[in-house]
């Protein structure tokens, strides 16, 4: 979440075009068969969840999976879920969220601002939150946890690691899916999975590997969900990962408001957007639309438990 800076003054051409980037796409053509977006955070979106709820079920999106990135996120995921019947909930502190927790994050990155470290001591106490939260019955799934190299250099990959296998625990504990945050970390994500046995369900989130992980996923029988970045020019390695992924471990997300898909990308995601990338995976799978729509609703419905 990058920040952007204006400029007093501007021209009327930039204003207009800072209006459009900013500005909802419009709706798709509604799917003939509904599907649920396995992965969004309508709590970093703009308009009510009612509002998103309506727009994402008038385009045959039914089913939205509100995923918990920090103690605050979670609860609401939980309480949000419990609110409306075709929102289910994952609670989780998100990898980028332990090392805060565990060394302090004094530029206040994060929502909650400037904290101070807290050590292992404090990391242990929000994820025994987390495991009060998983025990709900309208959560769902235990993420998004794992590990993430890209935003989080060596010296917070202690806090990610402790974070995530307690996660792991707590997953197998209540009987919910795992969904797990991988970036520029496939291999540590893999191993620690193998180290401390892997829940019955097990989500990639945003898939980032290539065919070649693809194909180990698919061998554990771990599901696999696509988001809109598999529509951009240069993801031809998610296209060949979605090629070799078996029908029955896929899953469509948004991750919104991140990961708009060609050919609104930059501009806000929103769960209404799900047919546009699951038409172009339907079109990497040399798939009709509907026959992959049916595939994700039951993937999403047995991961989810619904």
């Amino acid at each position: 979440m990058a920040k952007t800076a204006s400029t007093p003054g501007g021209s009327g051409k930039a204003s207009g075009a800072q209006k459009e980037k900013d500005a909802p796409p419009p709706p798709p053509e509604p799917l003939r068969v509904p599907v649920a977006d396995s992965h969004t955070h309508l709590d970093m979106q703009s308009g009510t969840v009612e509002e998103a709820l309506a727009k994402a079920a008038s385009v045959g999106v039914t089913t939205v999976v509100q995923v918990g990135c920090d103690l605050a996120g979670s609860r609401w995921a939980a309480e949000t879920a419990a609110a409306h019947e075709s929102v289910w909930a994952t609670v989780a502190l998100h990898p980028n969220e332990a090392p805060r927790i565990v060394l302090g994050d004094p530029d206040g990155w994060s929502r909650q601002g400037a904290r101070e470290p807290g050590g292992d001591a404090a990391l242990d106490a929000a994820l025994d939150r987390i495991a009060a939260l998983a025990a709900l019955p309208q959560v769902r799934g235990v993420g998004e946890t794992g590990l993430d190299y890209f935003r989080t250099g060596p010296e917070g990959m202690a806090a990610q690691e402790r974070s995530f296998r307690r996660h792991i625990a707590i997953a197998k504990e209540h009987g919910k899916a795992l969904v797990i945050h991988d970036r520029e970390a496939h291999d540590d994500v893999l191993r620690v999975l193998t180290e401390e046995g892997s829940p019955d369900t097990v989500v990639f989130h945003c898939y980032s590997g290539d065919a070649a992980m693809a194909k180990i996923c698919a061998e554990r029988g771990y599901y696999m969900s696509f988001a809109g970045n598999i529509t951009f020019k240069n993801a031809q390695p998610l296209r060949d990962a979605l090629a070799v992924a078996p029908l029955d471990l896929v899953l469509v997300e948004t991750d919104a408001p991140f990961l708009t898909p060609v050919p609104y990308r930059g501009r806000p995601n929103a769960p209404y957007l799900i047919p546009l990338t699951l038409r172009a995976m339907a079109e990497v799978k040399g798939v009709p639309e509907d026959t992959l729509a049916t595939a994700v609703a039951a993937n999403t419905a047995r991961v989810f438990g619904y």
